[in-house]
């Protein structure tokens, strides 16, 4: 077997992970979220959860990476005790890589479609309807959309074949370098727009009168969850970049750099939305509906706007691609550490297997788009993101959760010595009560409520 490959820098593992954790949904759901549950208020109590619920789950994926040394398809057959069964949640983390990997790919695909289609000024001169009526259009185009899926594939699947170090760090960390100079010059475009301060003021002055109108209830459970969705914990996505980490830093003080990364840009995407929905009187919406109409539509009202329009498509496919680049390196780990294969076979099988597996979703938006899996209006997608989102996440969560501090499995002990391993923050001992035995009931907690939300609309 060859030695383990290791990232370069440590810069490299924070902005990879990092991008692994900045996906869509910092961009279409954060903000959007944000603004229902009052604004600053809502980011205060999600600071919080992101603390005491993301931040544990996060250091413990990476331990058990950085301790067996494996991607999540052998890393609990190397860490649990004899006997034991742990190992069955490699299965279930391996079918969450690929089913997310299933829906995420056509998403990426249509990022990049859309950059082409500020490029060329598809935009210009259409009105609200026509500009919504693109973004049907598109989805009612099986072999369009095909072709984009495939591009985004063969894209994030070459950067990996490039290997850890020459591709997958080296790109990801250019990848992230302009997604940050983008947020950036859009960040100061959006709030220097007339009318601007009216957004800034929903968007960052606490309104508690909100989470009165919800009810504290509501607030703290979508607070909770976005907490915990925005890291895609429990699948393992995070345990692999654990297992290419030096000993050199402790786990904790790595997390809480990629949790701060990833929070930035969240709340970066908000400064660029609500001052621009303001600015033109536009409702910022929830979903694909807030990226593929409602901004393209603001994009024509603004001096510039193509340019703008352009440079924020670019944006959402960086932020996309560097997920997509994360998750594929992780599932070309499964093959490796299972079957032996050098990188080269690793890619191009699952290269094949991701184009074969994404049809489904591309497809349910037109040929079948009859097939509703979960009620009137719901598509092939929104059952392959309710498989991942409300039940391998959660439950896998609860596995890492249980394995890291209970005897039965690899143990406080174990992990504790993994996560202090090196120079930084250390875990801190005193949680060891929370996370062993109320930090579970939260995740069940999390997973039973995303039932009683889906099917009690």
């Amino acid at each position: 077997m060859e030695k383990r490959e290791k990232f370069s820098s440590r810069l490299g593992f924070i902005l990879i992970s990092a991008g692994c954790a900045v996906g869509l949904g910092n961009v279409w759901r954060f903000p959007y979220i944000t603004g229902k549950y009052g604004g600053a208020a809502f980011v205060l109590i999600y600071l919080i959860f992101l603390v005491i619920l993301g931040l544990p789950i996060m250091i413990m994926e990476f331990s058990v990476g950085r301790a067996s040394q494996k991607s999540a398809a052998r890393s609990f057959h190397v860490l649990e005790p004899k006997g034991t069964k742990w190992h069955i949640e490699s299965y279930f983390a391996m079918a969450g890589n690929y089913l997310l990997m299933m829906f995420y790919t056509t998403v990426g695909g249509w990022m990049i479609a859309y950059v082409f289609k500020n490029i060329s000024g598809e935009f210009t001169g259409l009105s609200p309807e026509e500009v919504g009526g693109v973004f049907n259009g598109m989805l009612a185009q099986p072999v369009y959309m095909t072709v984009w899926m495939v591009i985004t594939v063969l894209l994030s699947f070459f950067i990996c074949s490039l290997g850890l170090q020459n591709g997958v760090e080296r790109i990801t960390k250019i990848m992230m370098g302009f997604l940050f100079v983008i947020l950036i010059i859009l960040c100061i475009r959006s709030v220097t727009l007339d009318g601007a301060i009216e957004g800034l003021k929903f968007y960052l002055v606490p309104d508690f009168g909100k989470i009165a109108e919800y009810g504290i209830f509501e607030v703290v459970f979508a607070a909770m969850g976005q907490s915990f969705f925005t890291l895609s914990l429990g699948i393992g996505a995070m345990a692999i970049f654990g297992s290419y980490l030096s000993k050199e830093r402790t786990l904790t003080g790595e997390s809480i750099s990629i949790c701060c990364l990833d929070t930035l840009v969240a709340i970066m995407a908000g400064l660029v939305i609500f001052p621009a929905c303001f600015a033109f009187g536009v409702d910022p919406g929830e979903g694909p509906g807030l990226v593929f109409v409602t901004l393209p539509n603001i994009f024509n009202q603004m001096a510039g706007g193509r340019i703008f329009g352009t440079l924020f498509f670019v944006f959402m496919s960086f932020a996309a691609l560097s997920s997509i680049i994360a998750v594929f390196e992780n599932i070309i780990s499964f093959s490796r550490d299972l079957f032996g294969w050098e990188r080269k076979k690793a890619v191009l099988v699952n290269l094949i297997a991701i184009i074969l597996l994404s049809m489904p979703c591309v497809l349910g938006f037109n040929v079948f788009s009859s097939f509703a899996p979960l009620g009137a209006g719901t598509t092939i997608q929104d059952l392959e993101d309710f498989i991942v989102s409300n039940n391998l996440l959660p439950l896998g969560s609860l596995v890492y959760l249980l394995f890291c501090t209970s005897r039965y499995g690899w143990g406080w002990k174990n992990f504790i010595k993994e996560a202090d391993t090196g120079k930084g923050v250390k875990f801190p001992k005193w949680a060891r009560f929370y996370v062993s035995y109320i930090l579970p009931f939260i995740v069940l907690f999390i997973f039973v409520m995303g039932y009683v939300q889906k099917f009690s609309r």
